[in-house]
């Protein structure tokens, strides 16, 4: 009897119910496959009808997308942008619009700077990190003066100006800042030092918004079909080429056709908190993200399709308001007590150092000489002030002789006009003896520590997609933050690399896209 009721019973499982009671799952599934996700491509043969067709298809209108967008038209291709926002824009427009240029440009020159391709080349390869790509840096600066007079032939403006000292960004309309590393041990003693930041001629800060609107004039008149509101939500594949994609516009799936490519401009991922939790743990730690729509959906539609996405972990970060030049003769202490950078280096690699550090937090010390009030924004509090070190060791809680010693040990050699230590410039040095002595705690949850993504598709310098194997992927191509680009290392970054990478390489995929097969 019981042989009976089981055999009854799997019958019954197996032919008395409807399939989505039998395995709900499943419809799910098939339901994702039908209409395709941002994780697993659409397959071409379940699509109802192409809704568009053109021959390159370009996701996101920031600078790396307009770029790609711009160059793929005027190669000859047909193209049409989709942009999820109501307009251009994209963490580009956010930035001050400042791009790393160097190898010997007229600003540079009127400024009296000698640059050279090979010092602007090793210093790429240096702040790239230890998995610099030596393709990439190496193309850039055999082209940078080219893509200066490019990005001016679009109507981009530049004073032709420089600025000595360092600053954060010219609040002026200026030209030419130090905007790296590059007078900073290790960088100095393997290039030769110049300062490569050009930034576009704009009154105050945030020349990005201008950049960006710039080449959406010149993307208009090209005659690309810019569509805006336009939510990407999978690619579309037949076999192993991605062939185009499915967008939502007006809260309906819209198919698209593309002949030759596709270009991913999407952007990186800082808004996505789900991913940083999985790939970038360390951002955890800050409260701070740029972007507008960097939820990192670019990435996963490659990744799905079959690319290969590296370096997930890297990001930049920076508390900017170190960069007066008396904050930069201070020194920074962890929790331990311990010095752990040459202060001299860009705000940005001073950040991100700091953030390696034990602990939630940092202090900046400084004597009675060089202290300011830091302004309200950067969220920067005094933490302890004292006659002596020691004093503002033991308001800080610090064992005995830690602060006090770390700060001792630099007084030495800061009097003698050298750090052995940590190698700090002589120019920046000043022994910190004039009383009183403070410490300004730089906390990473409540200080003002902006951040972005720095990891994401493979990619060769053309803009190809490359999967796991390092081949690329048939018609997909990216470039921006959506890719591990130019600037893959958190503690190399130095302003203006990522607009670099964004308008240069986003140029590179463009050309590729157009004459792809």
């Amino acid at each position: 009897m019981r042989t009976c009721i089981g055999a009854l019973l799997r019958n019954s499982w197996s032919f008395g119910m409807t399939t989505r009671e039998k395995r709900p799952e499943a419809h799910e599934r098939e339901d994702r496959v039908a209409r395709g996700t941002l994780h697993r491509p659409l397959l071409a043969e379940n699509v109802p009808a192409w809704d568009i067709e053109c021959d390159v298809a370009v996701v996101g209108f920031g600078a790396s997308g307009a770029c790609a967008a711009l160059e793929a038209a005027r190669a000859g291709a047909r193209v049409t942008l989709f942009e999820a926002g109501s307009g251009s824009g994209g963490a580009s427009a956010l930035s001050g619009g400042e791009i790393y240029i160097g190898g010997g440009t007229d600003v540079q020159k009127a400024a009296g700077f000698d640059d050279s391709v090979e010092a602007l080349a090793t210093y790429l390869k240096m702040a790239g990190g230890p998995d610099a790509d030596a393709a990439k840096c190496d193309m850039y600066a055999e082209n940078s003066l080219a893509h200066f007079e490019w990005l001016k032939a679009q109507g981009v403006p530049y004073k032709g100006t420089f600025v000595p000292g360092k600053i954060i960004e010219p609040a002026t309309d200026d030209t030419l800042i130090w905007s790296g590393s590059e007078e900073a041990w290790p960088y100095s003693a393997n290039a030769k030092p110049a300062p490569r930041g050009h930034v576009i001629q704009w009154e105050g800060w945030g020349g990005g918004r201008k950049l960006v609107d710039i080449l959406e004039a010149r993307v208009r008149d090209a005659g690309v079909d810019v569509r805006v509101d336009a939510k990407a939500q999978s690619l579309i594949v037949e076999g192993e080429r991605v062939v185009g994609l499915v967008v939502r516009i007006d809260n309906r799936p819209v198919h698209v056709r593309a002949h030759r490519g596709v270009v991913l401009a999407t952007g990186g991922f800082a808004m996505n908190e789900d991913m940083l939790r999985r790939y970038a743990p360390g951002t955890m730690k800050l409260s701070d993200p740029i972007g507008e729509n960097d939820n990192g959906s670019g990435i996963l539609m490659g990744i799905g399709a079959g690319g290969d996405a590296i370096h997930m972990d890297e990001f930049f970060t920076t508390c900017p308001w170190i960069m007066p030049p008396d904050f930069v003769k201070g020194i920074f202490v962890n929790e331990a007590g311990n010095r752990f950078i040459n202060e001299d280096c860009y705000h940005g690699r001073v950040s991100r150092t700091m953030v390696d550090q034990p602990g939630d937090k940092v202090w900046l010390l400084v004597d009675n000489s060089i202290f300011s009030q830091p302004i309200e924004l950067a969220r920067i509090s005094i933490a302890a002030v004292g006659d002596t070190w020691e004093e503002v060791e033991r308001e800080l809680g610090l064992p005995e002789a830690t602060l006090a010693a770390t700060v001792h040990t630099f007084n030495r050699y800061a009097a003698e006009g050298h750090d052995p230590v940590f190698r700090k410039h002589p120019q920046w040095l000043k022994p910190l003896t004039e009383g009183p002595f403070a410490a300004l705690e730089l906390n990473f949850r409540e200080s003002y520590f902006s951040f972005f993504t720095l990891g994401g598709l493979s990619t060769l310098p053309t803009g190809h997609v490359l999967d796991r194997g390092g081949e690329p992927v048939p018609g997909l191509f990216a470039a921006g933050r959506a890719t591990s680009g130019l600037p893959r290392s958190g503690h190399g970054y130095s302003s203006g690399m990522s607009l670099a990478d964004c308008t240069f390489f986003g140029r590179q995929a463009g050309r590729s896209a157009a004459s792809a097969n």
